[in-house]
């Protein structure tokens, strides 16, 4: 069954190729394309589309549809082109032509644009909510070892003093930073596209505030031509968001796989967290970051894959954007799994509180011992050559102590400040809007 079929026969070999993964893939869709078509058939009513009285009988009906998604029963059957089709096919084997009527004023076009926003909405909703919960683990981890001290390297040559909470928080930030930019992904999501149709619009007089009101949006893509430019634009925006998040998760697997190195020895996991060689019995691999760090690397490429897909096309819609779905809606579990998996292993990792004591790493103090003679007034070059002097003649003898106290240092890691502005951040996505709209829909 196809919305578009005429009458005549598609060659099979043409069918399967141009249907793809669409039937696989828009079972991620189901809820969403039930929930638009609920807001929609709202909206037909009050134009006058819809009789009051069908009006009732068509939510339950979508209801029923929903319920049927939510507990992954939904399927689209075999002959059906994608979610759209099966959801207006089973509405018409249940209520007859009254099914016929949803697709008033709309295309598969602005309806997969609706489902695609939708999707995305939730999806971000969830990483927020994991990448929160893994800067929470992140600022706990810092406060428990801010007084443990680690080398920090420069060209991974050791170069100055720092600390587990130091390193710890680092990372803490940076996700607060990536979630900054999740947000301006989000914001751009969060338009509705519904009533732009094929891209230029519809005769019918479609109240389109209604609808972005209805499903929760913060304002709309007004201009219709632009609502089906943004196919493909949202999704590799999105992408980048997250990519960021994957760039910032990479970095700390990389770090843990050379911090758990025997040549390191900084932190280590627990044996049940690691992974064990066939032929050496001594082997404990931190195969978990390994790992992240590859899907990390791999959800870097998504943007630059959707780049490629949709950079050539002029506007207005074309198949190639089918292609899309394919790499960008898996792309959000695999993204979820990797900051489940990094929260729960960061939470178990232990720690080397004795590191400094091996004297390779004397030379850390290097850059605290110049300030000291700089504190008793000699110019900091000078200083900078007598400690320099001590070392080539093999007479440094530093004091392993820091005493570092502005924002941001070892002594003052300013992890409160770090959270609340995780917080603010998380409080502008406003999901509660959102949760509020679906549950006024489904009532």
């Amino acid at each position: 069954m196809k919305l578009w079929d005429k009458g005549t026969p598609v060659n099979k070999a043409i069918e399967e190729f141009t249907v793809g993964k669409d039937r696989e893939l828009d079972l991620f869709l189901a809820t969403h394309d039930i929930l638009g078509s609920m807001a929609h058939v709202t909206m037909l009513e009050s134009v006058g589309l819809i009789e009051k009285d069908e009006l009732p009988t068509l939510l339950s009906e979508l209801k029923n549809l929903y319920a049927i998604a939510e507990k992954g029963e939904f399927t689209i059957e075999e002959g059906v082109e994608d979610v759209h089709s099966q959801v207006e096919f089973m509405l018409t084997e249940k209520l007859g032509d009254l099914g016929k009527k949803i697709h008033s004023g709309r295309s598969r076009n602005d309806q997969v644009l609706l489902d695609l926003k939708l999707f995305t909405r939730d999806a971000i909703k969830e990483i927020a909510e994991t990448t929160s919960g893994l800067i929470d683990i992140l600022l706990k981890r810092a406060e428990e070892t801010k007084d443990i001290l680690l080398p920090g390297y420069t060209h991974l040559q050791v170069a100055m003093p720092s600390s587990f909470g130091l390193w710890f928080s680092a990372y803490a930030e940076s996700l607060s930073d990536d979630l900054e930019l999740l947000l301006s992904a989000f914001n751009i999501t969060n338009q509705n596209p519904l009533g732009s149709a094929a891209g230029y619009g519809s005769s019918f007089p479609l109240n389109r505030q209604m609808t972005t009101d209805l499903l929760g949006f913060n304002n709309m893509n007004y201009n219709v031509v632009y609502a089906q430019m943004g196919r493909g634009k949202v999704e590799k925006i999105v992408s980048f968001a997250l990519a960021n998040i994957a760039g910032t998760l990479s970095k700390l697997a990389y770090d843990v796989c050379l911090f758990m190195s025997q040549n390191f020895n900084f932190v280590s996991l627990p044996t049940e967290f690691t992974t064990g060689s066939s032929i050496m019995p001594h082997k404990k691999n931190p195969d978990v970051f390994e790992l992240t760090r590859a899907r990390c690397n791999k959800l870097q490429g998504v943007p630059a894959q959707i780049s490629l897909i949709i950079n050539n096309l002029p506007s207005g819609y074309f198949r190639d954007l089918q292609m899309v779905k394919e790499v960008f809606l898996p792309s959000f579990k695999e993204m979820n799994d990797c900051l489940n998996i990094v929260s729960l292993a960061i939470d178990k990792m232990s720690v080397n509180t004795e590191i400094l004591n091996d004297s390779k790493y004397d030379y850390l103090f290097s850059v605290e011992e110049v300030n000291k003679l700089v504190l008793q007034g000699i110019p900091f070059r000078e200083a900078y050559k007598q400690v320099g002097a001590q070392i080539e003649e093999g007479n440094f003898t530093p004091e392993k102590c820091v005493d570092h106290s502005h924002e941001g240092s070892i002594g003052n890691l300013c992890l409160d400040s770090i959270s609340n502005k995780k917080e603010e951040i998380i409080k502008k996505f406003l999901f509660n809007k959102i949760e509020e709209a679906k549950k006024n829909l489904l009532q």
